[in-house]
């Protein structure tokens, strides 16, 4: 059996790296695959902790539907609006786009 630690520093690590990505990237993109990444890391957290606590019931697996759900639903919201940006401006830079700018 996996230790608990071992999916703890799983969703540490991918976190991590997606924490990185929001603040490093320039690409929109880029920017919703790294909010991607930390929930990812926010399932594989509850999961762990839903195997090791209680896992007669269904709470974990309903938490982690529950985030994937908010995650397409993100996906969904942040696309179209990439989408209406690149038609406008024809870029996807986060520095060059200033929509709300007088």
């Amino acid at each position: 059996m996996v230790p608990l630690q071992w999916y703890l520093i799983l969703a540490a690590a991918l976190f991590c790296v997606g924490l990185y990505g929001l603040l490093a990237r320039r690409n929109a993109i880029a920017v919703l695959m790294s909010i991607e990444l930390m929930l990812n890391a926010v399932s594989v957290n509850l999961i762990a902790f839903w195997r090791y606590t209680e896992s007669n019931t269904v709470t974990g697996q309903v938490f982690a539907a529950f985030v994937y759900v908010v995650a397409a639903a993100e996906v969904a919201v942040g696309l179209a609006i990439i989408i209406a940006i690149w038609r406008t401006k024809n870029t996807v830079v986060l520095e060059e786009i200033d929509l709300l700018k007088g």
